[in-house]
């Protein structure tokens, strides 16, 4: 039986006091954050989180029965209040899945997007809730207090190295490499990719697909090429993809095929295309990623890959479910087929028809 990690441990493998180590881990203040995200990586390497810790509840082993005939209710934690909002064409399509898999199971849903540690305490209240499940980015503070709770938790198109959990992806990796590939192999030689891998796990797992066909194909990708958007976060990104494409058109060093990290960065770069007198696709080829609604409504329908949203927040609610009733069994990265969508804003490469550029 390996042998329990105790909080002295971690205080003695940062050297610092167990105290210091003990407030970090309560989530009560006392200390900075530098030290607090110290003490919870050193914890999370140390095994302390994967082990049943004196602080936390135990897990529960069924479903409990509704009393006064009151539902039972899971969470659903939405803390980036500006993009993962129900309105969303993509997040909103997961929220609608996951409503739609609690219905069917007689189970009610209650959605927070508070994002401070304390007032989310305060709100919670854990009787009656069977677990929760999170959509898109969440801090880590936040998470432990979720975990500090026993609470079974789920995270969909997110996951947290630091707290353990179950987590719903599409195969952002395979399915990314699979549409790069049908790029190249309509003569694309010149691929550039438009995302940060900062942004999120699947923006990061979706570059990393593009890079791995490149080099499948022996074609360079060196880390300096491509936009990393660096006002993807604020939300307004449209004139830095425009300034960024005309250094390029300027330069003369357009490339073939402009692969976006999902649809409303597509939708933005040929709107900006467009307003330069390029063409797409005769000029070159714009993909997205996602499916959401809007990549029909494009001046040119988008060529995409397309993520099964509900099926996301079905099979969430699913696995929240077999995780209550299997407290014990390993934690599960559950990944779905996401499949290309062809349509006109992708065609064969001009370089490859000899038209050149």
């Amino acid at each position: 039986m390996a042998k329990k990690i105790t909080m002295q441990q971690i205080a003695d493998h940062l050297g610092v006091s167990k105290f210091v180590v003990s407030k970090a881990l309560s989530g009560k203040g006392g200390v900075n954050e530098t030290t607090k995200e110290r003490v919870i990586q050193a914890a999370s390497q140390l095994g302390y989180f994967s082990q049943k810790n004196a602080y936390m509840r135990s897990p529960k082993t069924e479903r409990p029965a509704s009393k006064n005939g009151h539902k039972q209710s899971v969470i659903v934690l939405m803390p980036n209040i500006r993009f993962q909002t129900k309105e969303s064409l993509y997040w909103g399509r997961i929220v609608e899945g996951i409503s739609g898999g609690l219905e069917e199971m007689g189970l009610g849903m209650v959605i927070i997007s508070e994002q401070s540690v304390d007032n989310f305490v305060h709100i919670l209240n854990p009787e009656g809730i069977l677990g929760l499940i999170g959509v898109g980015e969440i801090s880590t503070p936040l998470l432990l207090e979720v975990h500090r709770m026993g609470m079974p938790i789920v995270l969909v198109d997110m996951e947290d190295p630091l707290i353990p959990s179950d987590t719903v992806f599409v195969n952002n990796m395979d399915a990314m490499a699979k549409l790069t590939n049908y790029l190249i192999g309509i003569g694309h030689r010149q691929l550039e990719f438009i995302g940060s891998d900062r942004f999120s796990r699947s923006f990061r797992d979706r570059h990393t697909g593009f890079r791995i066909s490149l080099e499948e194909h022996g074609l360079s990708a060196p880390v300096q090429e491509g936009l990393a958007l660096q006002e993807l976060e604020k939300g307004d990104i449209e004139a830095e993809v425009k300034s960024w494409l005309s250094r390029k058109l300027k330069a003369k060093a357009m490339p073939t095929a402009l692969v976006c990290a999902n649809d409303s960065i597509a939708v933005t770069v040929v709107h900006v295309l467009n307003e330069l007198g390029l063409k797409v696709p005769s000029d070159l080829s714009v993909t997205g990623f996602d499916n959401i609604e809007d990549s029909m409504k494009s001046v040119v329908r988008l060529t995409t890959v397309h993520v099964p949203k509900e099926a996301m927040g079905r099979r969430a609610v699913q696995k929240l479910l077999e995780r209550i009733e299997h407290p014990l069994e390993p934690m599960e990265k559950i990944l779905l087929a996401g499949d290309i969508v062809y349509r006109d804003s992708s065609g064969a490469a001009a370089d490859s028809l000899g038209e050149g550029k």
